[in-house]
């Protein structure tokens, strides 16, 4: 507020200090014209007064009030002055729509898309989402968790395309994901009926068939147990994970694999790739906008050799510092959605798997611990 009201104590007092023949009033308008920049109706309106009394005290000074000129200067800087409190009402109208639109938008995404548990089983997790997409939180990348017994299953996947038209087959793979996780013993299983899934929902898409065969989904499907030093895999046509083990980062090797939704295939075989896991193990899973990021002269993030440098962080202290180097690598725009999840297996109380030993063997405890029964389905 300082500097309107400082111009227009500053024009006053030299233009009452100048001769008759200079007229600096006209300048006045400069101070409603800047409030308009970034205040509201009331105080570009008080501005907007001041600028017009300012006016009057130098037509008092300067020839008094009945002058034509004075008389033109007062009423066109009124004028003026209303006219900016208009842009400034109708501006912060559009401005209360916009936020409303945007927190309803913020939240129906963040519904599709929650974040994932701290804490889940003997495992510590921690992910972000980075959206090529303005004003959006998510797109056509998804990650989802389910817990199954003392098991946790993970999925990560990328939708053709980006950005918010995506978003629809993404909700639809994650919902799918949450029911069928608990209905199919195996990886490859769980990864079949999601092929099937993606493939009801691709041919409901409104386009041709031509558009509904460039539609499909790559996706990872993770299990680690509670209790076990390893862990499975299963490729749907994704990135490799990469796992930091004893300051060392590797990649998970990966076998061919359709990705989902590829509906002219008629059977698609998928199997499972189990690589130890051990207590104090990372594993990072990410979509490809993660390492087919470029910087200005084109070159890809190099993921492997930053993680080399970060192998000591923690879940979350590591998303974060991949999210910070992705952005200063790319000038802060994507140009593909990317997912970032990282897994760190963490130490199993002796009390839990002490409980887990003395129940393994009872039909009844596996029951109420949910896992699956022969038939697939969880009790």
């Amino acid at each position: 507020m300082l500097l309107p009201i400082g111009l227009i104590i500053a024009i006053a007092v030299v233009d009452i200090q100048t001769p008759e023949s200079v007229h600096l009033g006209p300048l006045l308008v400069v101070a409603p014209a800047i409030t308009v920049a970034f205040g509201g109706a009331w105080l570009t309106g008080l501005i907007g007064v001041l600028a017009v009394a300012a006016q009057v005290v130098i037509a008092v000074f300067h020839g008094g009030l009945t002058t034509t000129n004075h008389i033109s200067q007062i009423v066109g800087l009124a004028v003026l002055s209303i006219l900016a409190v208009i842009v400034c009402w109708v501006r912060g109208r559009r401005e209360a729509e916009l936020a409303h639109v945007r927190s309803v938008s913020e939240a129906a995404q963040r519904a599709l898309l929650r974040p994932l548990p701290r804490r889940l089983g003997s495992l510590h997790l921690s992910c972000t989402y980075l959206a090529a997409a303005k004003e959006a939180h998510i797109g056509g990348d998804l990650y989802a968790v389910a817990r199954i017994g003392d098991r946790t299953r993970v999925l990560i996947g990328d939708v053709r395309g980006k950005g918010l038209a995506a978003v629809g087959e993404a909700a639809g793979l994650m919902g799918a994901f949450q029911e069928a996780a608990h209905q199919h013993v195996t990886l490859p299983a769980l990864a079949s009926a999601l092929d099937r899934s993606a493939c009801r929902y691709l041919t409901q898409y409104p386009g041709t068939d031509d558009d509904v065969q460039e539609h499909f989904i790559t996706a990872l499907l993770l299990e680690i147990p509670d209790h076990d030093s390893s862990a499975q895999l299963t490729y749907c046509g994704h990135p490799p994970p990469l796992l930091i083990s004893r300051g060392q980062v590797n990649s998970i090797p990966s076998s061919p694999a359709a990705p989902l939704g590829m509906c002219e295939l008629e059977q698609d075989i998928r199997t499972s790739h189990t690589f130890s896991f051990e207590a104090g193990d990372t594993l990072l899973l990410h979509t490809d906008g993660l390492v087919e990021a470029r910087d200005s002269s084109g070159a890809f993030y190099p993921l492997e050799e930053r993680l080399a440098r970060w192998t000591k962080c923690s879940p979350e202290e590591l998303i974060e510092r991949i999210r910070r180097d992705l952005l200063v690598h790319t000038g802060g725009a994507l140009d593909d959605d990317a997912a970032i999840v990282a897994v760190r297996r963490t130490a199993i109380p002796h009390a839990e798997r002490l409980d887990s030993e003395l129940g393994a063997g009872h039909g009844g405890d596996r029951r109420r611990k949910g896992w699956p029964t022969r038939s697939g389905n969880a009790a």
